[in-house]
């Protein structure tokens, strides 16, 4: 009787398990959490009431149709990203998913969130949903990443809806208050994405992107972390200006936004060469970015606590 053994699947798993973990890599997993979760949020504090079940399908609709644009998002910018080192690793660049195949899975997650979410809920929030999608895509990456240093300025919009849409499948409209939600996301982007790329610029400077840093200069850029962070923490007591919130989300709000204008103060003054160039290898950059994924996440939070436990 022979002795060899022959190698079944074993040697198959990895292979397996690390292609899945490159698709999941293609929806942009990281950025994923916190769209998903302001339009949970939006859908939590909206006014009336969703079937859990229909809740959890929106959830759902949200997350693939975020993952679709960043799929496609990595599509199109897989010529840029080959270039920068902290995008060189990512499936496509790296070679590990083909551009079409990532461009069909971007489509078809694209369609079948948007026509989940319009027999699930209502075409109201599918709506949203679709042109969230294509202003990410379209907007965003098509036409002002590589054209103007006000990109993130503008294209931030496309990660400001998810708090519109999940308000929208709960009410099948879209009143002021997940506005509000939207404008704070919305003034949120420029001081956290500007502060992460205080310390990529040369990245984005040997990708030809036009960051803020890229085009106006260090400098610069801190100046307009100060003011988007102003405009910041005024937009996060909006809630409370209209009387959708009360005292406690107040308190969590101004605390919040204090912290922030802390960092932003920070990051302005922080040890620098003429050019604004930070000495210290962008330290308080880095603390405002990591600040700023915290900032929204509890503000959010406090939101929906104020809302659905104090009333």
């Amino acid at each position: 009787m022979s002795s060899t053994t022959i190698p079944v699947a074993a040697g198959n798993t990895g292979s397996d398990l690390s292609e899945v973990r490159d698709w999941i890599a293609l929806l942009k997993p990281r950025v994923l959490t916190l769209v998903v979760f302001t339009g949970l949020i939006g859908l939590l504090v909206a006014p009336g009431s969703i079937h859990p079940v229909l809740g959890l399908t929106a959830v759902l609709c949200i997350t693939l149709g975020a993952g679709a644009a960043g799929a496609l998002n990595m599509w199109y910018d897989r010529d840029i990203d080959a270039i920068m080192r902290r995008t060189q690793r990512r499936p496509i660049p790296a070679g590990r998913i083909a551009p079409n195949a990532a461009l069909g899975f971007g489509i078809v997650l694209s369609v079948i969130s948007v026509a989940m979410m319009g027999l699930a809920t209502n075409w109201v929030a599918a709506g949203w949903l679709a042109f969230s999608i294509l202003f990410y895509v379209v907007i965003y990456t098509a036409w002002l990443k590589r054209r103007t240093s006000q990109n993130i300025v503008i294209g931030g919009a496309a990660g400001a809806f998810p708090p519109i849409i999940g308000w929208a499948a709960v009410t099948g409209d879209v009143t002021l208050v997940p506005w509000l939600l939207f404008t704070i996301v919305f003034a949120w982007t420029p001081p956290h994405f500007w502060a992460l790329s205080l310390w990529a610029h040369g990245d984005y400077a040997r990708a030809g992107v036009p960051m803020l840093p890229v085009v106006e200069g260090a400098r610069e850029t801190r100046k307009q972390i100060l003011i988007y962070t102003v405009v910041l923490a005024v937009a996060g007591l909006t809630p409370w200006f209209v009387g959708f919130a009360g005292l406690p989300y107040a308190a969590v709000a101004t605390l919040l936004g204090g912290g922030f204008l802390y960092h932003a103060i920070r990051t302005l003054r922080e040890a620098q060469d003429e050019t604004g160039r930070s000495l210290v290898q962008d330290a308080a950059a880095r603390k405002t970015f990591a600040y700023s994924l915290m900032y929204l996440f509890i503000l959010f939070g406090a939101l929906a606590i104020d809302r659905l436990v104090l009333g």
